[in-house]
């Protein structure tokens, strides 16, 4: 049992590998591990698109030998028949004696009955091993089903004086090359990446996932355009039909520039608008939260992030504060008065804080209630 936190840290890794590929489903990591000896019978996690589950997979890579063995998960085994069986029904068919699980699952068709049916079974369940770090893994599936959305990690990137651009016309580089490999694995985790038509327009951005290796791993790109005015010579628009673009805009967005788009295989979908007139966050988020989205990375400029900070819509933010000043100059302020009074306060907590070259990175995480 003193070996159990190491085996579920490899289940923990074994799940991260996965996220931004499981969608809707959350990346499970399994581990089956013969008691007395400690020796790995099998190791498994939830596979792309969400099918097979990571606990089945681990089973069968244990075969036979799962029998009286220890099962690591880092999610309560599901109970209920979606595509495919429960994952309660194929551990105890497996013969496994004891499940130690990390976080229970908040879905309401679980919720502790996948425990309660492995212990009517005769399997001895622990429940809670490194459950911190299981519920920081597991944030976008917790977030879906608990408020109807994806969990939203905000990137920023500002100078040491707190400025993201510049005041004239000229492009401002903040970070350098290891933080910007940072960054490229935050979009391969994620499940899609947000801006706004700001950003899309001033930038001109890509947001592929451009890491040796990850390149198969670019998340679905999405853009919120109020009055659809992504231009189709824009790179997002022309490489729609090589990695999946999204925008969301609002009824009063004209016809020509909506058939403009989805003719260079863009997807458009309209959301509802606020009070102001533009695209409505939490309506916005609420509907890929129906699509089956749990991991946002949002990558656009300090507007966003305010708005996003003023919806209380933030989950995760990490700040990458580069070397360079711009002094008397200044330019635009990285963070507004909610984003900086939402970090300031008892809403967040700094979680982490690490050197990216010449480059600091702190994140902070919304405090769980």
């Amino acid at each position: 049992m003193s070996d159990d936190p190491n085996f579920m840290r490899l289940a923990l890794a074994l799940g991260r590998r996965g996220l931004g590929t499981t969608w809707p489903n959350p990346s499970v990591g399994a581990v089956v591990v013969e008691p007395g000896t400690g020796r790995i019978l099998g190791t498994g996690a939830t596979a792309p698109g969400g099918r097979p589950h990571g606990e089945p997979l681990a089973l069968a890579a244990a075969g036979e030998a799962a029998r009286g063995a220890t099962l690591y998960v880092t999610l309560e085994p599901c109970s209920h028949h979606g595509r495919t069986p429960p994952c309660t029904n194929a551990i105890l068919a497996a013969g496994i004696a004891r499940v130690v699980s990390a976080l229970e699952d908040p879905d309401p068709r679980v919720a502790g009955r996948g425990y309660d049916l492995l212990r009517q079974g005769g399997v001895a369940v622990e429940t809670g091993l490194l459950q911190d770090q299981a519920a920081r893994d597991h944030i976008g599936h917790v977030t879906r089903v608990t408020r109807g959305r994806p969990a939203v990690h905000l990137k920023l990137a500002r100078t040491r004086d707190g400025f993201c651009a510049s005041a004239g016309p000229e492009r401002l580089r903040i970070t350098g090359p290891v933080a910007d490999g940072a960054v490229h694995l935050w979009r391969a985790h994620a499940d899609a990446i947000l801006i706004g038509i700001g950003t899309a327009r001033a930038d001109d951005p890509s947001l592929t996932v451009r890491l040796p290796g990850l390149s198969g791993r670019s998340p679905l790109r999405i853009v919120l355009d109020t009055h659809l005015r992504l231009s189709p010579a824009s790179v997002l628009a022309r490489t729609a039909r090589d990695t999946p673009t999204l925008v969301l805009t609002t009824r009063s967005a004209p016809a020509h520039a909506r058939r403009a788009l989805e003719a260079l295989g863009v997807e458009v979908a309209t959301v509802p608008v606020d009070a102001a007139g533009s695209i409505d966050l939490p309506a916005a988020l609420a509907h890929l939260g129906e699509r089956g989205l749990t991991r946002l990375c949002s990558e656009g400029g300090p507007r966003l992030a305010e708005a996003l900070a003023q919806a209380d819509l933030i989950d995760t933010c990490t700040l990458v504060t580069g070397p360079v000043e711009l002094g008397s100059a200044g330019g635009l302020p990285a963070l507004g008065p909610a984003l900086m009074q939402a970090l300031a306060g008892d809403r967040f907590r700094e979680a982490e804080r690490s050197q990216l070259g010449p480059d600091e990175a702190v994140t902070y995480e919304r405090n769980r209630i």
